[in-house]
């Protein structure tokens, strides 16, 4: 039978203040609150980016601090028929820098992306590979689509060459999670593994939700992040198709990517992969590894109202940034940047400040946000860790990087400061960023910069 809890018994840690000051015991909350502060504290230790506007940290960091868009016409295959023809391409990357030239052919782009990535923040992070203590090291990664550019590419060989000639690494390349498994094994980590297909969400959900698990004491380390190779004809035309791809900037594809701008027509689609080191403060501290901030919060949740478009009331990012608030333990005065998902679609975009404004009511207006895909374009699975290094980046040079191609606010988003007059010198200690997914997946996380 069903039976109704008393109020005195609602778990209240992961409500946010208010509804606790309303429904809660005011000495319960009070310990509530104080348990959060005592969790194990998370901390990221490595970073790495291969995106379209740098294939390393420094020259990611320097060209989004400059506004420099990576955005240019498709060069990987011929587009010249579709509606849309550019992309936000990874360029000049060489996957035998990083592993063996015949693996690497047995292998989708987005697992080489990972690998390369892997190395990368193992390095920044000084770990050595092998890792030590295997199984105390995990991975969990994020992609929207993993391989299904290796499965379009073998659906094309089979039907203009004949079955035979389809490779039979095709379904392993394809698996979404593919990639996880060769950080894995490039990285020896012998603990959690895991992957996260949360469509334009994943990359944030990872770190969130590997925060969780070195909390509660599975791993000492994490490798998390997102990797995606976005860009492949079948979903250039099936987002053409879908008319929420651009069509109207081909000829100026610098310019193409234009969130919050009324002139928008659409996502660019991109590429791109971000794995981060992350792991308890006590592991980082006895090891002597550089911290670039902490993760102070997190949260997971979901419209339930469309495969596609957002809830046009607002109210499921509401519930989700609230949520990344609460379970960080702090109120939205203490927000000092927001990181927007910000993808340059009318909907997604109005929906976001909307939600932006419902949160933080007046205060909307004296926040900054900023929209790190004016830049890279949209690349899915991918963008929210690297979104997540813009911001780590901002808490080590107290910058925070412009909205670029912004000249004509729309008229929801008028009154809201989207840092459109270049790099700004702020002070940033506590960030919120988003990411709101296809299928109303919806992630946030809190971060702030590190002090004893």
């Amino acid at each position: 039978m069903h039976r109704t809890l008393p109020a005195t018994v609602i778990e209240p840690v992961m409500l946010d203040q208010r509804f606790e000051e309303r429904y809660v015991p005011e000495p319960l909350a009070q310990m509530a609150r104080a348990a959060r502060r005592r969790r194990p504290r998370v901390v990221i230790t490595g970073l790495s980016a291969l995106s379209p506007n740098g294939n390393s940290v420094q020259e990611f960091w320097a060209n989004t601090l400059a506004g420099k868009s990576g955005v240019a016409p498709i060069a990987r295959f011929d587009a010249s028929e579709f509606p849309s023809r550019v992309g936000g391409e990874i360029k000049n990357f060489e996957p035998r820098d990083f592993m063996d030239a015949k693996e690497a052919r047995r292998m989708a782009r987005c697992s080489q992306f990972a690998i390369a990535c892997a190395r990368l923040a193992a390095q920044d992070a000084r770990l050595e590979l092998p890792v030590v203590q295997r199984e105390r090291v995990g991975v969990l990664l994020g992609t929207a689509v993993g391989g299904i550019d290796a499965t379009e590419e073998g659906m094309r060989t089979m039907l203009g060459k004949g079955w035979q000639r389809v490779s039979p690494f095709a379904l392993g390349a394809a698996m979404p999670n593919a990639p996880a498994f060769h950080v894995s094994m490039t990285t020896g980590a012998h603990g959690y593994l895991g992957t996260i297909t949360a469509a334009c969400a994943s990359g944030t959900q990872t770190i969130g939700d590997g925060a969780e698990i070195i909390r509660r004491g599975a791993a000492d380390i994490m490798f998390v992040g997102g990797t995606e190779a976005g860009l492949f004809p079948i979903g250039l035309v099936a987002f053409s198709q879908m008319r929420a791809i651009t069509t109207h900037f081909n000829a100026t594809p610098e310019t193409a990517s234009r969130p919050f701008d009324r002139t928008r027509d659409g996502f660019v689609m991109g590429e791109g992969c971000s794995i981060l080191v992350i792991e308890s403060l006590e592991h980082a501290i006895a090891r002597d590894a550089p911290i670039y901030g902490e993760v102070l919060g997190s949260s997971v949740a979901s419209d339930a109202f469309d495969v596609v478009a957002p809830d046009p009331s607002g109210d499921g990012e509401v519930r989700v940034m609230k949520l990344a608030l609460a379970d960080a333990g702090i109120g939205i005065d203490e927000i000092d940047y927001i990181s927007a998902h910000a993808t340059s679609t009318v909907v997604g975009d109005n929906i976001e400040v909307k939600a932006i404004k419902k949160l933080f009511g007046d205060r909307a207006s004296r926040i900054p946000i900023s929209a790190h895909k004016s830049m890279v374009g949209h690349t899915l699975g991918a963008g929210g860790a690297l979104e997540t290094v813009a911001a780590l980046l901002s808490f080590r040079d107290q910058k925070i990087h412009p909205t670029i191609n912004l000249t004509q606010p729309d008229e929801e988003s008028v009154g809201l400061d989207f840092v459109t007059e270049g790099a700004r010198a702020t002070r940033v200690e506590t960030i919120l960023s988003n990411s709101f997914g296809l299928g109303g997946q919806n992630a946030c996380l809190v971060l702030r910069k590190f002090d004893m």
